[in-house]
């Protein structure tokens, strides 16, 4: 498998992007959240590609001796959606991993009726990069995935934090109390409508034009068949979940609002929760510098309250 060095920031989608020089990679800074906040240069990073059955993915990784991060993207994304994260966590000593998943950015569509488990593709690439142990952040359909195979395989991650997901919860009441918040024709909206505040859209124009030609590059203009769970996640298995955990969401969310974090809340006690006002469905771009700093402090051992507002 060939693999070489490359600067994220010179691929045509970072390259529009990143503002060198005018943003920090300074976790405890605090800035207004009406603020637009440039999207830092990204740090070297190698990329390669990994066969699993069916599929050929494609990651990047910063490498380096810290412990890793291993980032799974929201279904409007791909392993493209984290110029925020990658320099930020990189240089605060983390080896920084993230991948697109099948039909994604770089990576081979899934095969018809086939779109494989993503957990079982996970544990591929984590094998693949000889991971023992990580951390593992999940964001939106990615949380589904990322849940999934932090009920799998507990012993292999330091930790679990899950951005705006539904966690793939099977629960009926829950979906049918999750379905009242999408009306017919809701997922027809173009998806910067669905996954952007109004607030972070009015603010910040570049930000949400820079946010739509990420989604746009990485879906290339087709939808993508879901990938699986491994089994249902019922209540009763989420409740089973044993691995420190952090849940973020925004209270824009239309998705995920507060009371329906609060539903995941009463099943996992033991977990710490954020949310982050004026934030809606991917408070990772719209809250960089706040969700930066929160994470890495997570990572770093911290718990945060029950429920903790930003």
């Amino acid at each position: 498998m060939s693999r070489r060095r490359i600067m994220l920031a010179t691929t045509a989608a970072a390259a529009a992007m990143a503002v060198p020089g005018t943003a920090t990679a300074d976790p405890d800074r605090r800035v207004p959240c009406d603020t637009p906040e440039p999207v830092p240069a990204q740090v070297p990073a190698s990329e390669g590609f990994l066969d699993v059955p069916g599929a050929r993915l494609w990651y990047w990784d910063t490498g380096g001796n810290g412990p890793a991060v291993v980032l799974v993207h929201p279904g409007s994304g791909s392993a493209l959606s984290w110029p925020y994260q990658q320099p930020v966590f990189a240089k605060a000593g983390y080896r920084v991993i993230a991948y697109s998943r099948r039909g994604h950015y770089n990576s081979s569509p899934p095969a018809p009726g086939n779109p494989g488990v993503g957990a079982d593709d996970l544990q591929a690439l984590v094998d693949h990069l000889r991971l023992r142990r990580f951390h593992l952040l999940g964001a939106a359909l990615g949380g589904y995935f990322a849940t999934d195979y932090a009920l799998l395989h507990p012993e292999r991650l330091l930790s679990l934090v899950i951005l705006s997901s539904f966690m793939g919860i099977s629960d009926p009441e829950y979906l049918r109390v999750t379905s009242l918040l999408r009306p017919p024709g809701f997922s027809d909206m173009p998806h910067d409508f669905l996954e952007l505040s109004p607030y972070y859209r009015a603010a910040n124009e570049t930000g949400a034009r820079q946010w739509r030609e990420i989604s746009d590059r990485s879906l290339g203009g087709h939808s993508v068949d879901s990938q699986l769970v491994s089994q249902p996640i019922s209540w009763a298995r989420l409740e089973t979940l044993s691995v420190r955990t952090l849940l973020i969401g925004g209270d824009a969310d239309l998705y995920l609002p507060p009371p329906i974090l609060r539903m995941i809340v009463g099943h996992l006690p033991g977990c710490s929760t954020l949310v982050y006002g004026k934030a809606g469905h991917s408070a990772n771009w719209e809250r960089p510098v706040d969700f930066n700093r929160d994470v890495l402090k997570f990572l770093s051992g911290a718990r945060f309250p029950r429920e903790s507002c930003r």
